[in-house]
């Protein structure tokens, strides 16, 4: 089976009915867990962007706190899995400020949480990539914003 096309389907999805629209995504929320938590922020959190942005905030405090420390191994596959957590909830998002705001409080959770990024290549590359990512992505922000954002920069 091939899928259609975005533009297909939002043609359809116009032809519907709202109640059949309704029982799609309530059945497209059955199917997977990230389709559930894109409807829950589109519904619940969408409107209160700074109330998002503080959730996934806490959620990362707890995340840094149960970080295993005892080898850079194991701190990069905790690392990593905060990361790709972070990453999931930017795209849900979707906007370029809370992009940048995320990365950049990942970032200075890792340097406060004094794992010795610069004894480990693969700890140090994935920090500096993350660097560089807010970099391109301030660039595309309003000028006061990038202002503002290269401020905190520059702090990491």
């Amino acid at each position: 089976m091939k899928a259609a096309s975005i533009h297909q389907l939002q043609k359809e999805l116009i032809e519907l009915e709202p109640k059949q629209v309704l029982e799609l995504c309530v059945r497209l929320a059955k199917y997977k867990k990230e389709n559930k938590e894109l409807l829950t922020y589109l519904i619940f959190e969408a409107h209160d962007e700074k109330a998002y942005i503080n959730g996934i905030k806490e959620e990362i405090d707890v995340l840094f706190s149960e970080i295993n420390r005892s080898t850079s191994y194991l701190a990069k596959k905790s690392l990593r899995k905060i990361l790709r957590l972070t990453n999931k909830f930017i795209k849900y998002s979707g906007s370029k400020q809370t992009e940048v705001e995320l990365k950049i409080y990942f970032c200075t959770k890792i340097k406060a949480s004094r794992i010795p990024i610069h004894t480990s290549v693969v700890l140090s590359n994935l920090y500096n990539r993350e660097i560089e990512k807010i970099k391109s992505t301030i660039a595309k922000l309003h000028e006061d914003l990038q202002y503002d954002y290269q401020q905190e920069l520059e702090s990491l």
